[in-house]
């Protein structure tokens, strides 16, 4: 009867209901993660595809070394990115060419009462 009762005990504990589990889901789930990120990269597509098949697919394809990074940067350089004005576009209610013509009207006149204040 007593070694009943420790069986039973045992079964009862803690440890054996959260722990047991925890720890079998932790470790299952690592080894599951392990099997479905080796598939990914098993089967990945790499192929390399030539600058004329790419053409054929209807993409451009510049030159090695005409867009480089000096070049943008000194296309951004020459902008005059200190004068800008922020144009709200139309809404989808809006019928297009009187919105925007309301809104440039309307823009004028807060630069004029800017100006002049």
């Amino acid at each position: 009867m007593a070694g009943l009762q420790k069986l039973r005990n045992f079964f009862q504990s803690r440890t054996l209901r959260y722990g047991v589990p925890f720890l079998a889901l932790v470790l299952g789930g690592s080894f599951g993660l392990q099997y479905f990120a080796s598939l990914r990269y098993e089967f990945r597509k790499n192929r390399f595809i030539s600058p004329k098949e790419l053409e054929a697919l209807g993409d451009k394809v510049k030159k090695p070394g005409t867009v480089t990074l000096e070049k943008v940067y000194e296309d951004i350089q020459k902008m005059d990115i200190d004068n800008w004005r922020n144009k709200r576009g139309p809404r989808p209610w809006e019928p297009e060419s009187e919105g925007s013509q309301e809104i440039v009207k309307r823009a004028e006149e807060r630069q004029r009462l800017k100006q002049n204040n």
